[in-house]
């Protein structure tokens, strides 16, 4: 077994700019630039994740970033006032603001895709608790 001081991830963007604005801008997220690293996102919670711009960038085609809320319709409602389009699957019984909801049946959380300026699937969601 290894001895780790500390765990964190980190997923690469196109543009650091672009992504710091959109985290914290948009999400709201504390964002801190590390020299030579790219940015820190502080995650509430007490959490963190490292984006890195890297050349040939490609988004990841699967969730790099789940945000907890308190009330999904109001997440997405202030996200799509930003600007931001949810996606939608196909097999997914998403509602009309493209909202899949597991909770009232049975079958996890309540939770809606977007991408960052990056490409990157970020998600909303709300835990059955």
């Amino acid at each position: 077994m290894i001895k780790t001081r500390g765990v964190f991830s980190s997923f690469s963007v196109d543009n650091l700019a672009k992504a710091k604005n959109f985290y914290s801008k948009t999400i709201g997220l504390k964002i801190e630039s590390i020299k030579g690293m790219g940015l820190k996102l502080h995650l509430n919670g007490g959490g963190t994740v490292y984006l890195y711009e890297r050349k040939n960038h490609k988004p990841a085609t699967f969730t790099v970033l789940n945000l907890e809320v308190n009330n999904i319709d109001d997440a997405v409602k202030k996200l799509k006032q930003a600007g931001v389009k949810m996606e939608r699957y196909k097999g997914m019984s998403q509602d009309k603001d493209g909202i899949m909801r597991g909770i009232s049946k049975k079958m996890g959380p309540d939770i809606a895709w977007f991408e960052d300026p990056a490409g990157n699937i970020v998600s909303v969601l709300k835990s059955p608790s």
